[in-house]
């Protein structure tokens, strides 16, 4: 059973630790096993013969340039404290073991502060040959993200965007006007990829057709249903709290649907993130449309325990063969095949998509066109 405390006792106990800190326990304090509703709500329609077996499914895929062996990875998260430290190595030997790709939380710590470097860096030292991203705010320029890249030998840089965490956090930046500009240069001058992702609150159509216009290829819709920033950082205010911003943003299932209705040709790549809990909501972002999912929190209280790293590899491991045995009984021998079975969007999700003038139904059909 977990233990929960009161939002109030929650409040009073943070103050002292460092900020990274706080957003691990508060992080912790949030999470569920639970599947987010508009996950739990979207069905697929179950045709009885695969015609196919497990041996056969093949769910590799590649983001960014980058040839994945598995379609999950370990999104970004912390880093700039001994504790984070210590989370931070867990998650890169996992990265290493397990063969996927490892996040960094944000690296403007170390950008602040070099003698907090090795909290970030130590991902890359235990997995040298692995596929591992560097994190920063939007509002980073040039050099500062080559450094961030440098650390970590990344191959491929987040850039987040935050806005109502900033606006809830008492230390948050108050000026946006120049981070479409700046991740326009970036995406230009930086010699690796150059993802964009929230963090949480979800993305419209109209954001996703705004990145893809300065030249961004790859976008993290990151979705609400998972870790609520704008519930952290309130719980980090000590007075003049916004309690009605919790929740603010749309779900992963919406921002899949928004981001998958621009036109083919005119979208990016999509990596689906935001309360994804488990194999089946993993098959369930791939079908819509995703490229690649990401996990945090998932991943975060795995790594909390070095201890028990055997134990988290096994869960990976898990993962892994029930995504590809869900495949095989939906008769989905890759990813594209996936894309092809017929997904009915719960309810909340389709008057969203009605009011958005998005085409729901064409989800429920896609096999009859085969």
């Amino acid at each position: 059973m977990d233990f929960k405390i009161s939002d109030e006792l929650l409040h009073y106990s943070i103050f002292g630790r460092n900020r990274k800190d706080q957003h691990v326990m508060l992080a912790s304090q949030q999470y569920s096993r639970e599947s987010a509703r508009d996950f739990e709500e979207t069905r697929f329609v179950h045709h009885s013969l695969p015609q196919l077996k497990v041996q056969d499914v093949d769910y590799s895929t590649s983001v960014a340039g980058l040839d994945l062996q598995a379609p999950f990875f370990i999104n970004a998260m912390t880093g700039g404290t001994e504790e984070t430290g210590r989370i931070n190595r867990v998650l890169g030997i996992l990265g290493f073991l397990a063969k996927i790709p490892v996040a960094s939380g944000s690296v403007s710590a170390a950008i602040k502060d070099p003698s907090v470097a090795e909290t970030f860096s130590v991902i890359r030292r235990e997995n040298p040959k692995g596929i591992v991203f560097a994190n920063l705010g939007a509002h980073h320029d040039v050099e500062n993200a080559k450094r961030a890249v440098d650390l970590l030998e990344a191959n491929a840089l987040q850039i987040h965007v935050n806005a109502p965490q900033e606006i809830l956090m008492p230390e948050g930046d108050r000026d946006f006007r120049n981070w479409l500009t700046n991740i326009e240069t970036l995406v230009r001058e930086m010699e690796v990829p150059v993802i964009v992702k929230e963090v949480g609150f979800g993305m419209s159509r109209e954001t996703v057709k705004q990145l893809a216009s300065v030249g961004v290829k790859t976008v993290d819709v990151s979705g609400t249903g998972g870790t609520d920033f704008a519930k952290i950082e309130d719980n980090r205010r000590p007075f003049d709290r916004y309690p009605y911003m919790h929740g603010w943003g749309q779900s992963t299932v919406i921002s899949l649907a928004e981001a998958l209705s621009l036109p083919e040709g005119e979208r990016p790549e999509i990596i689906a993130s935001g309360g994804i809990k488990n194999p089946m909501d993993i098959i369930k972002s791939l079908s819509m449309g995703a490229n690649l999912v990401g996990m945090s929190n998932h991943f975060l209280q795995m790594a909390r325990n070095d201890k028990r790293i055997e134990d988290a590899l096994t869960n990976i491991r898990i993962m892994e063969e029930q995504t590809k045995m869900i495949m095989a009984m939906l008769g989905a021998k890759n990813l594209d095949e996936l894309r092809q079975k017929d997904l009915i969007l719960g309810p909340a999700v389709q008057n969203w998509c009605q009011a958005r003038k998005i085409d729901w139904q064409a989800y429920a059909n896609r096999s009859a066109t085969l």
